[in-house]
């Protein structure tokens, strides 16, 4: 799945306004995400917009 971060600054420059992500994985509804710090992290969906399923 493909997400688009739709979120304000979070974590830094963890993420890029607008962007899109791919979805690593889904745990407890909450989405597995490699930041732009090469760093995977659980995130909560409100912080996206669904591009691709």
């Amino acid at each position: 799945m493909k997400v688009k971060y739709i979120g304000e600054e979070y974590l830094g420059r963890a993420f890029e306004k607008d962007k899109v992500y791919e979805v690593i994985s889904i745990e407890k509804d909450w989405y597995r995400i490699m930041t732009e710090l090469d760093e995977d992290y659980l995130f909560p969906p409100e912080l996206f917009e669904i591009v691709e399923e």
